[in-house]
């Protein structure tokens, strides 16, 4: 039972944390260590598809990977499609640091590509990691 719970909520949350702190790191210190323009910029989107991975993968425990890695690319392709909406209210918000690490400020096909690759770079890590968790 131990070893269910491990696979089932522990990892996937710890690989959550993971991913968001590494996003926020990249996000804060990625200029100032002089990373370059496209490695913070789609880094993040990389790490932000992850996220979005590793949140449906703890929630959905029973779920296969590549249903939830189908729901997770649904789900980050309409947040970059309703980038294409705005109200007065929306992009103020977007204005803020949280707005625009949640939602964005500009759609762009790229950054789809970026979280689609993020969730199936997450999908393979899961797979490798639940087989470690099984066979210790």
């Amino acid at each position: 039972m131990q070893r269910r719970l491990t696979r089932g909520r522990l990892l996937p949350l710890f690989a959550l944390l993971l991913t968001i702190a590494g996003g926020l790191a990249l996000r804060r210190y990625g200029y100032a260590i002089d990373l370059p323009f496209v490695v913070v910029k789609y880094g993040g989107s990389l790490l932000w598809g992850a996220m979005v991975y590793w949140l449906l993968a703890a929630i959905f425990i029973s779920s296969g990977r590549f249903r939830i890695a189908a729901v997770a690319l649904l789900i980050a392709i309409a947040v970059e499609l309703f980038r294409l909406w705005h109200t007065p209210d929306l992009d103020a918000f977007r204005l803020t640091t949280a707005g625009a690490l949640l939602f964005g400020r500009v759609f762009s096909l790229w950054n789809i590509l970026a979280y689609a690759i993020g969730i199936a770079a997450a999908m393979a890590l899961d797979r490798v990691l639940s087989r470690t968790a099984r066979a210790a």
